[in-house]
């Protein structure tokens, strides 16, 4: 009789029977499955566009290319008649300004234009663009324990994330959705007490390379709400 009871009661509340007692390895193995269910990051080759709205700021274009079989990075940023270009493969680095690899110092400071630069934005492009998988990287630290959250008037499941002292200091929040497991929203602190740090809402899908990708992803502080701007991902 108990048996049939806990069967009826399951099946008449299944959010409560998904979530209840799900830890944190377990939530990310659910999104992971939600986002590339054929596991296809690990050999991900794909391109991909990235245009960037901004408040009081031109519209910024920006063509990624990602290759992790062959170690290829390559973005191409175009934003008022000016093109740079960052290319990394294996250890070797390129770059290049409106086509030329040869520009002046003063232009590789003006633009920012340096081998380092390439590096962020290829650890930048990879991790937020590589979610959720990226969160089973070596130096990732995932709390055992699943909380529920309301934001912006919707309860989430979310998963705390904190990293080794050699990859990253900021504390991670991931928010996904209770039924599916769809993330739809990410929030970092770099001082949590202080209250600082952003979050990010992620609205629409892309498939790229069947990996399920955020269309739309909207900045804001995490302190006053304040908007900072808008990537919108589509394929190239």
């Amino acid at each position: 009789m108990l048996r049939i009871i806990f069967f009826l009661l399951i099946s008449s509340f299944p959010f409560l029977g998904l979530s209840q007692g799900l830890t944190g390895n377990q939530l990310l193995r659910n999104a992971i499955a939600y986002h590339d269910p054929n596991n296809n990051w690990p050999t991900f080759n794909g391109e991909f566009m990235v245009t960037m709205e901004t408040p009081k700021k031109s519209e910024r274009k920006s063509k990624v290319k990602i290759n992790l079989p062959e170690q290829l990075f390559s973005l191409t940023v175009n934003q008022e008649a000016i093109s740079l270009e960052y290319i990394l493969k294996d250890h070797d680095c390129k770059l290049r300004l409106n086509g030329n690899t040869e520009f002046s110092e003063a232009q590789q400071k003006t633009f920012n234009l340096n081998c380092e630069r390439a590096v962020m934005m290829k650890n930048y492009y990879t991790y937020l663009y590589g979610l959720p998988m990226k969160l089973k990287d070596p130096g990732t630290i995932i709390d055992p324990e699943v909380n529920r959250k309301i934001f912006k008037n919707k309860e989430y499941l979310v998963l705390k994330v904190n990293y080794t002292e050699d990859v990253g200091g900021d504390t991670w929040y991931f928010y996904f959705d209770p039924t599916t497991y769809a993330m739809e929203i990410y929030q970092f602190f770099h001082d949590e007490s202080k209250n600082d740090g952003e979050y990010i809402l992620l609205t629409g899908e892309e498939t790229i390379q069947n990996i399920k990708m955020p269309k739309t992803r909207a900045w804001y502080y995490n302190k006053d709400n304040t908007y900072l701007g808008t990537d919108i991902l589509s394929k190239n």
